[in-house]
């Protein structure tokens, strides 16, 4: 790799890295007079704003997050052949929304922000994974088992796929592999309660709740 090539990777990584820290949840709720992570399950996702805030807000906040994880792989695309850099992009921007410096590296779960990403880069594999979580969320109202199980599911239909086409992308694989157990990880709260039968169905607010002064 050249001096040249060595920059765009880093550029393109530190791009990514930032668009995917951007807040959306958060500033969804500061525009609405309160902290998000102070409401609901206390994250900044999609899924807590559509719950606390409604369907006026978390709808756009969920849209934001899917972009935010493609556009920084289709500038990679734009600017680089190489599918490895495309990767690395791809999870730098993952990380950015799961540990976003302008939250002191606390952030969402990643899960549409990761659908955004792979969107260019698998999209059989992802639509597949999109169908198994519509189906247990509509079976069990459950974000976390529609999540884990959407997650857990990638890795195989995308082995599954280059299997049938004989072509094995092993960093490709193994970046499946790392985004299921990434979100997994994730949702380990979520994990625990669902043991315990303390997990909560998806219920979303029709209307916001009153502004809170932050801690």
């Amino acid at each position: 790799m050249t001096g040249n090539e060595a920059l765009t990777t880093a550029g393109l990584i530190l791009t990514g890295y930032l668009i995917g820290s951007i807040p959306f949840g958060f500033l969804a709720g500061k525009l609405r007079g309160i902290d998000i992570r102070e409401h609901g399950s206390g994250n900044i996702g999609a899924t807590n704003v559509l719950r606390t805030l409604g369907k006026g807000i978390g709808i756009p906040v969920l849209i934001l997050d899917v972009l935010k994880g493609l556009l920084p792989v289709l500038i990679a695309q734009h600017f680089s052949e190489q599918s490895l850099i495309h990767i690395l992009t791809a999870f730098a921007t993952i990380m950015g929304h799961n540990y976003t410096l302008w939250l002191r590296f606390k952030g969402g779960k990643g899960i549409a922000t990761s659908a955004g990403a792979l969107i260019p880069l698998i999209p059989l594999p992802l639509l597949i994974a999109v169908a198994i979580w519509l189906i247990l969320f509509f079976t069990t109202r459950y974000v976390s088992v529609a999540s884990i199980g959407a997650a857990l599911a990638i890795p195989i239909v995308t082995i599954v796929q280059q299997a049938t086409q004989n072509e094995w992308n092993v960093p490709l694989i193994s970046f499946t592999v790392l985004l299921a157990l990434l979100a997994t990880w994730k949702h380990r709260s979520n994990i625990r309660k669902l043991c315990n039968g303390t997990e909560n169905r998806f219920t979303p607010k029709s209307k916001k709740p009153q502004p809170q002064a932050d801690a």
